[in-house]
């Protein structure tokens, strides 16, 4: 699995169980971004999806898995619609957008700067001969 950075787009919910979640009942909007670093090995983005209470303890809401192997093939994914399951059952669906961007590896770097600057690139006489004037001989 590749690593890099993760940026998760949490865009909203529909058909929660209604627990003043975030005081906007069972289809909270939220539009916001969280960036992640993924390491080797992660092949999923588990969100748990939990009530906020102010005095008490806050309440699970559900849980949804999101397979991440599409984002790496593709880049970014539009937001999407993902089921929360709680106890094993489907208690509504939360919206999310992704974008990965890989880490980029010394190797890379190094052959990605040669093919940017590389390559022969035709000097002005002026550069050729350092800003001093040439003479000419003629017969």
């Amino acid at each position: 699995m590749p690593q890099g950075t993760l940026e998760v787009l949490l865009v909203s919910a529909k058909d929660l169980e209604n627990t003043e979640f975030l005081c906007q009942g069972s289809e909270p909007q939220w539009n916001e971004n969280f960036v992640f670093t993924v390491s080797d090995g992660a092949s999923e983005l588990n969100l748990k999806i939990m009530d906020k209470d102010t005095f008490t303890k806050d309440d699970f809401v559900g849980e949804a898995t999101v397979p991440l192997d599409p984002l790496f093939t593709e880049g970014s994914l539009p937001p999407t619609a993902y089921s929360v399951v709680k106890d094993g059952e489907y208690c509504g669906e939360i919206r999310v957008g992704l974008t990965f961007t890989p880490e980029r590896s010394s190797s890379q770097e190094c052959c990605e700067e040669e093919q940017n600057y590389g390559g022969w690139k035709e000097s002005s006489e002026e550069e050729r001969y350092g800003g001093r004037e040439q003479s000419s001989y003629q017969d």
